[in-house]
């Protein structure tokens, strides 16, 4: 059987930057152990696979290297992506029916607008496995999807170097550590070695609890954002209401043909 992969590199303005992402749209459902030997085959992020339903309508799954993620947002961004500049999608609007509800992308110009629900994280102790992997006390620790450390300084958030084994083996141990910076309203990292991704490039999922944080503390519900990976991404994020709207650029790195 051969299946079309496009690799996208999502939330980057120029080559080898934001973070990539594999789109395989497939006619129908695949069986889950192919799904996930796929995206582990794949070896990046995310693989995200969809399926057409309607006109500017799919389904939607995204699968890690080791596992499948209820929400992911990079490979959301470049599915709509694949699909307006390489896959024929018309629709300046498209719907993806996901495990975590509609989730909506416009498609203007060079911009996408991924619509996702907000997920505030409430505040909470500081866990001792946080502190033993990243040797490291956060000003603040909350929970929500992920865990959310907060740190005074861009160059404290930028330094952090977590011992992945202490990860790997945590439960819930997925996490963004923040900080607010000078050029952006906030930085942050994620890192999801329990989920086979040690430090993920950008992460969109995670700026759906970064952007109610930042929304209430600075006052301003319009925001910029970086994350600070190797690679790096910059994000647009806006809060409306229980939504987040999470906008930036893609790029085309490869399309091809995979025999499984």
């Amino acid at each position: 059987m051969k299946l079309p992969l496009l690799t996208i590199n999502a939330f980057a303005s120029e080559p080898f930057t934001g973070n990539p992402a594999a789109v395989c749209p497939l006619d129908d459902w695949l069986d889950d152990s192919l799904l996930q030997a796929i995206a582990a085959q794949n070896n990046i992020a995310e693989t995200a696979y969809i399926v057409k339903t309607g006109p500017g309508n799919y389904k939607i799954r995204w699968f890690t290297p080791a596992v499948e993620v209820p929400l992911c947002g990079h490979a959301t961004l470049a599915s709509a992506f694949a699909l307006n500049t390489c896959l024929g999608e018309t629709a300046e609007k498209i719907t993806f029916d996901s495990k975590s509800g509609p989730l909506h992308v416009d498609c203007h110009d060079e911009l996408l607008t991924l619509d996702f629900p907000a997920q505030p994280a409430k505040p909470t102790a500081t866990p001792d496995w946080f502190v033993n992997a990243f040797g490291a006390n956060p000003v603040e620790f909350h929970k929500a999807a992920y865990s959310l450390a907060v740190f005074p300084s861009e160059k404290i958030v930028a330094a952090l170097e977590p011992d992945f084994s202490i990860l790997q083996k945590t439960p819930n141990s997925n996490v963004i550590v923040t900080a607010p910076s000078k050029r952006y309203d906030f930085i942050s990292r994620f890192f999801a070695p329990a989920s086979g991704i040690d430090e993920d490039p950008v992460t969109g999922s995670a700026h759906c609890t970064l952007t109610p944080y930042w929304a209430n503390r600075l006052k301003k519900n319009a925001l910029r954002a970086k994350q600070i990976s190797k690679r790096g991404g910059e994000v647009d994020c806006e809060l409306t209401g229980d939504r987040v709207l999470l906008s930036g650029k893609a790029q085309l790195y490869s399309q091809a043909m995979i025999h499984v």
